[in-house]
């Protein structure tokens, strides 16, 4: 996979179809995920339905770069104490990142598309650079507000829980699919086999928990953006599981409350993943909202 630079960093990404006519679909994903998380049959099926496709490796994150020289946040204190977070970087820099990987392929405008944290990140793209967005689709996401519900108990463990004591490749791949499967969808469960070759592909290519404390404490400082929301003017579809542990459906209406004009598709049986089995699902949605722009 390729690298370019972009607001000052190398990003990795991949592009999936060769047409350069085709309208662009910018893929962003969330806390401390890769560009893998966005598995290949999705991409592929958003190119049989007309689109060129980029997934890439947030900051921090996979390939991309590292920020070691930023240090690491104490999010633990932080949550303990109720003390200020100071994160040494926003999401606000990380929507910058995505801008400019457009810059940087030479792409004015795409259809933005965010899971979980990137769905955070995508609204802030819409919202802060709304010229270069055709459509927005919020998967799985929330405005941040504090009167939000929070996640479950064992959804919350799964994302706070320390490491293992013995950091060998065993023992971390088996630390990461017991997290997943704590938030994974219900209904459409995962093949054992698929999933544990891709947590263990994503250990070998790039196991950086130090990035993945300072993406959650940029999330964490965010402020809410129930009003930034309001002056997004994108056509806007959100996507949110009803059993979604981690971030409840709750957050999903609330994100579509507060965009003029969003839609809401709330999908049954679905949790805080991205299931294989609804990958049509899947494509059609974010297919029909860039629709609504006119490409």
């Amino acid at each position: 996979m390729p690298q370019i630079t972009a607001n000052q960093l190398q990003i990795e990404y991949e592009i999936f179809g060769d047409a350069p006519s085709a309208p662009a679909i910018l893929l962003i994903m969330g806390l401390g995920a890769q560009l893998s998380r966005w598995n290949v049959e999705l991409c592929e099926a958003l190119v049989d339905r007309g689109y060129r496709v980029i997934r890439f490796d947030n900051r921090d994150c996979g390939l991309s770069s590292k920020l070691d020289e930023a240090g690491v946040p104490d999010v633990g204190k932080s949550l303990r104490t109720g003390q200020p977070l100071l994160a040494p970087y926003t999401l606000e820099d990380m929507a910058a990142d995505s801008v400019g990987l457009l810059d940087a392929l030479a792409i004015e405008q795409a259809h933005i598309v965010g899971a979980s944290m990137g769905g955070a990140i995508a609204q802030i793209v819409a919202a802060l650079y709304p010229q270069r967005v055709l459509s927005l689709t919020c998967i799985m996401t929330t405005s941040g507000h504090p009167d939000l519900p929070p996640p479950t108990r064992a959804a919350s463990q799964a994302l706070f829980a320390p490491l293992p004591a013995t950091r060998d490749k065993e023992s971390l791949v088996e630390d990461a699919i017991r997290r997943q499967l704590a938030v994974a969808s219900p209904d459409f469960p995962s093949c054992p086999q698929r999933l544990r070759d891709l947590i263990t592909e994503e250990h070998e290519r790039a196991f950086h928990p130090r990035g993945v404390t300072r993406q959650l404490a940029a999330f964490l400082a965010s402020d809410h953006r129930r009003e930034m929301l309001q002056t997004i003017r994108a056509p806007t579809l959100v996507l949110h599981g009803a059993e979604d542990p981690l971030i409840p459906v709750a957050c999903g209406h609330d994100v579509a409350a507060h965009i003029p004009g969003a839609e809401i598709k709330v999908i049954e049986g679905m949790g805080h993943d991205l299931p294989l089995a609804l990958t049509d699902v899947f494509a059609d949605a974010i297919a029909a909202v860039a629709q609504r722009a006119g490409r």
